[in-house]
């Protein structure tokens, strides 16, 4: 059975790209609480959007759509779920919610993992939710021509629970000793959950939470406020390339973490770089709204969507926003591109 060693995996780590990373997301982490407590009331608004944005975007990378309207109710809880796939992001919510508010107190144990992937199945009624794997599963890919081919081939059903149990107890184990750094441990622990892909499904979306829970006991809580998931669903194709890479090997214990673990602090790093731009944007003092939003287009180059505009400024409202961009199209600051949902801006430099 497949052994996890994360202190010498972690030692393989340390290139001058890796420790920059960390580097940068250490000072970030600094200023972070900083952040926070100085800007609680504006922050409130990044929470409220980091909620739909995340709920959607990682739902949406399994496939699992609903229209805007339907995520705003759902996650602010103001309608039932109607159908199978709303039935899956009303799950997403609780669970996200349940780890919001109390990842302090959720060990990442065997049995917790499996009573968040009951409560991520709650509304589903498919009895699949809290139970492991019982049949073996593939990883597979559609090629160009429509056929499939595997991918991966995850741990047995028989070899999964014991395998989760000595996963997470390896993880544990390393975190109490704090000779690597959670940064590491965190994505070398998520990677090989999913190598294990220890459910019948669910398994990228449990992923994503649990990288969450584990960030937020470490103390890197930039995902309460900028959607990492979001991130990930953008850079979908990296993401999976990067699993690939990792997954090499993976079973008789060869496999590089490097990829995936790359990946993974490169998100970080983006959050926390997305997280101090919005900070400045939400308390900007003597500036109007219409001005903020000019000058968001300005510092941004290439082109710009009004929903680019509307995550950077939850504070503005879209009345407010499409004014703006209209006068500004109007007196020639700006320059608008395309029509329908495809339209952006670009400034007029």
């Amino acid at each position: 059975m497949r052994e996890f060693d994360f202190k010498a995996s972690a030692a393989k780590l340390l290139t001058n790209d890796i420790v920059n990373m960390l580097g940068y997301i250490h000072e970030y982490k600094g200023q972070q609480n900083l952040f926070i407590e100085a800007k609680a009331d504006a922050l409130s608004h990044l929470l409220e959007i980091a909620k739909i944005q995340s709920t959607e975007a990682s739902n949406r990378i399994e496939g699992i759509y609903t229209s805007d309207e339907r995520i705003k109710a759902l996650v602010k809880e103001k309608s039932a779920p109607r159908n199978r796939n709303e039935n899956e992001i009303a799950g997403y919510r609780d669970v996200l919610a349940t780890i919001h508010e109390n990842y302090d107190y959720i060990p990442p144990r065997a049995n917790v993992i499996l009573q968040l992937h009951r409560d991520l199945y709650q509304y589903s009624g498919m009895g699949i939710g809290g139970r492991f794997k019982n049949t073996d599963n593939v990883i597979e890919e559609e090629l160009e021509d429509g056929t499939k081919r595997v991918r991966f081939r995850p741990a047995t059903a028989f070899e999964t629970p014991d395998m989760i149990e000595n996963l997470c107890n390896q993880f544990l184990r390393e975190v109490d000793r704090g000779e690597v750094d959670p940064l590491l441990l965190i994505p070398m622990f998520v990677l090989d959950f999913l190598c294990i892909h220890p459910f019948n499904d669910g398994n990228g979306r449990m992923s994503r939470l649990l990288t969450l829970l584990l960030l937020y006991r470490s103390g890197y809580i930039v995902g309460k406020y900028i959607s990492i998931e979001m991130l990930i669903e953008k850079t979908k194709d990296t993401y999976y390339d990067a699993l690939q890479a990792s997954s090499t090997g993976w079973h008789d214990g060869t496999n590089d973490y490097m990829p995936f673990v790359s990946y993974t602090l490169g998100i970080i790093k983006n959050a926390y770089k997305t997280f101090s731009e919005r900070v400045e944007h939400l308390t900007t003092k003597g500036i109007s709204k219409p001005e903020r939003v000019r000058q968001f287009i300005e510092n941004k180059l290439g082109k710009v969507t009004k929903k680019d505009i509307m995550d950077a400024c939850p504070d503005i409202s879209a009345t407010t926003i499409e004014r703006t961009l209209g006068e500004l199209v109007k007196d020639g600051t700006i320059i608008k591109i395309g029509n329908g949902r495809g339209t952006g801006y670009v400034y007029n430099r």
